[in-house]
């Protein structure tokens, strides 16, 4: 079957986003047998404007308000936008190599804002060559240590992972190839759901999220037991969770509801009667505490445990993948013959480039931290293993949560990068001052290394979704690190010199103050929550057990219960629509308009969130947060949130059979 004949009105074809039954084949939108304009001199100079605009603006409002927008999508709009007013035919490949490029700038971003503004924090001096070499540095190990699992994530395993942010971003680029009447649904849902976000980002019409503390009895369960449910009211955010689906958004729900409901009351009740502070870096008695601060202190640790956990897990059930990426790799070093892919949709760059790379690259990270950040050949060298351990083992993890949630908890797994580095760097004689700053670096090469990771396979995936070359999308991709690395190291120091990250109208670099807070006492012998790590781990090898995804359940954990509660509503919106009807063809209509929707509501959120952020640093701000923290927004926000789901389903039933 040709994919003309198998493509239904999205313009993607019907079995892009489920499994293949056995000799089933997919095919792409660009055939693998013809050749289409991809790396052009317009597709790549667009590509390092994108990635040097998105960097810088994506650096400051990580900073200012701790939360890196995602860049793919507002960069994939703009290339649609640009390729249909300069009329240019063809441009599907062209836009997918600009958004390729350009979203490098959000994965190095999040990777040096996370961790080098710690080292300001701390009063300690960084250099420019210091920010620009560890965000270059860990990006190019990303790129490189991800590729030989490029098969495995987006063609081995299609259909069996969700991919929603690379989904939206696919439907948005062939919503503009295609035009016609799915390009209006898209562009319907991406202006209400737009509209939606921005009234509350830029207006405070009503409350960003709802919680049972509305109420007087949930304000009491709330004050004596620490019990409260949390709901964010993001249009985006819900038409994620639409793209997840109903299996993993429920899992994802359940590590949420396993800490605010069960894990926390249990520690406020014990706490209760403890009358010393008790934890690693912990200064409150828990029964000064609320929720959200035991949450913080406590339960997410175990959620990062578990994490980390996972990760391990699913190293180990993917050590065939791994042994066999790397046996083909030893063979072609060697000079055998492989029986290599020769379609250009399946190609990578060759697997002796792959080990040059990975091995270049670590040279200049250990003559890096000899010269650069240590002046001691054995510490220089230790710090060379910590960083290829880590980023290698957590590179599956990263990928794994992106294709699962579409979030990289990159955080969670740079604290305990963090926590594992300072103890190692410690045992090696490395404290004070030298090893602060040391043990920040190796967090930044990592973070930025599994941050990487986690954004590429969101490329390589709407790559193989619309048949673009992947080595052609591998090679551009490290063009695209030089210049955000370039970008966000000379952001980095503009914005110390220019605010600072302490002190009153500083920005407030929530996670680098994080890290701060956690490698003081570190570096000065204090001791790291282990046993949260620990139960943590335990509760993922028993998930494990349980055949339960313990990567999911431990996301769900680890991010905030407001961020997850809008995943389930929209999983259970998905699977109303896909199942309403008799007819398995109308379900299927049905549920890939739903799917443009959700892709519409996650872009509009996406573009207008970024336009708020802009108005807000240029001084427009018109919320009034007295209003916006009552109780009477925060029921409007509810009313809101129920209109906005009910949208959703009625515009998703409208489908028409055979669309």
């Amino acid at each position: 079957m040709s994919s003309n004949e198998n493509s239904t009105t999205n313009g993607l074809p019907s079995n892009a986003y489920t499994e293949l039954k056995p000799g089933e084949e997919y095919k792409p939108i660009m055939p693998a047998s013809q050749t289409f304009p991809e790396v052009t001199p317009y597709s790549v100079l667009v590509g390092l404007i994108m990635a040097m605009i998105f960097s810088a603006s994506a650096a400051y409002l990580g900073l200012k308000i701790g939360q890196v927008f995602e860049a793919a999508i507002p960069i994939a709009i703009l290339a649609v936008g640009l390729s249909s007013g300069l009329k240019k035919k063809g441009s599907l490949g062209q836009n997918v190599i600009i958004q390729s490029i350009g979203a490098t700038s959000g994965a190095v971003v999040a990777g040096a804002i996370f961790t080098l503004p710690a080292i300001y924090i701390l009063n300690l001096q960084a250099q420019f060559y210091q920010t620009f070499l560890s965000s270059l540095l860990g990006g190019f190990l990303g790129i490189l240590f991800l590729i030989p699992f490029r098969k495995y994530f987006v063609s081995e395993m299609h259909g069996q992972f969700p991919f929603p942010e690379a989904t939206a971003t696919t439907e948005v680029l062939v919503a503009g190839e295609k035009g016609g009447k799915h390009a209006m649904v898209l562009v319907v849902s991406g202006l209400i759901g737009g509209i939606y976000d921005f009234v509350v980002a830029a207006f405070g019409a009503w409350s960003d999220m709802f919680t049972t503390k509305v109420v007087g009895i949930g304000q009491a369960i709330a004050e004596k037991v620490k019990l409260e449910f949390r709901l964010s009211v993001s249009s985006a955010i819900l038409g994620l969770g639409y793209i997840i689906g109903l299996k993993y958004s429920a899992i994802i729900v359940a590590g949420s509801f396993l800490s605010w409901f069960v894990m926390i009351p249990i520690i406020a009740y014990i706490g209760s009667y403890l009358t010393v502070p008790i934890g690693a870096g912990v200064t409150l008695l828990v029964k000064d505490m609320s929720a959200e601060q035991i949450f913080r202190n406590y339960v997410r640790h175990i959620g990062i445990g578990g994490i980390a956990m996972a990760g391990l897990i699913g190293i180990i059930r993917s050590s065939g993948i791994i042994k066999k990426a790397f046996t083909l790799g030893f063979h072609e070093l060697l000079g055998k013959k492989i029986n290599t892919e020769n379609l250009r949709t399946q190609r990578d760059l060759a697997m002796k480039i792959i080990f040059g790379g990975i091995l270049v690259t670590a040279v200049f990270i250990f003559i890096f931290f000899l010269l650069g950040v240590v002046t001691n050949l054995f510490q220089a060298f230790v710090g060379l293993l910590i960083v290829l351990i880590i980023a290698f083992l957590f590179t599956t993890v990263a990928a794994t949560a992106i294709a699962i949630v579409g979030t990289n908890p990159v955080s969670g797994m740079t604290l305990m990068t963090l926590i594992l580095s300072s103890a190692i760097l410690v045992s090696v004689g490395l404290t004070g001052p030298a090893g602060m700053v040391s043990a920040l670096i190796i967090g930044g090469v990592v973070c930025t290394a599994l941050s990487q990771a986690g954004s590429f396979i969101t490329d390589l995936k709407i790559g193989y979704w619309l048949g673009s070359s992947p080595f052609k999308q591998e090679k551009w991709k490290f063009l695209g690190t030089i210049v955000s690395a370039g970008t966000v190291a000379w952001i980095i120091m503009v914005l110390n010199q220019t605010y600072g990250f302490t002190g009153d109208n500083a920005l407030v670099a929530p996670q680098a103050n994080a890290m701060a807070a956690v490698i003081k006492p570190l570096m000065s012998n204090q001791p790291a929550p282990w046993m949260l790590y620990l139960g943590g781990a335990l509760l993922a090898l028993i998930l494990t057990m349980l055949k339960v995804p313990a990567l999911a359940f431990a996301l769900g954990m680890y991010i905030p219960m407001e961020l997850n509660t809008p995943l389930l509503v929209g999983g259970l919106i998905a699977h109303f629509v896909s199942t309403r009807s008799k007819s398995e063809s109308l379900n299927n209509s049905r549920r890939e308009r739903g799917t443009l929707i959700a892709s519409g509501f996650i872009a509009g959120g996406a573009l207008f969130g970024v336009l708020s952020a802009i108005l807000r640093y240029a001084g427009y701000n018109w919320v009034n947060t007295e209003w916006q923290e009552s109780h009477s927004a925060e029921l409007l926000a509810l009313i809101m949130f129920c209109l906005i789901a009910v949208y959703m389903i009625w515009d998703s039933l409208r489908a028409k059979e055979g669309e």
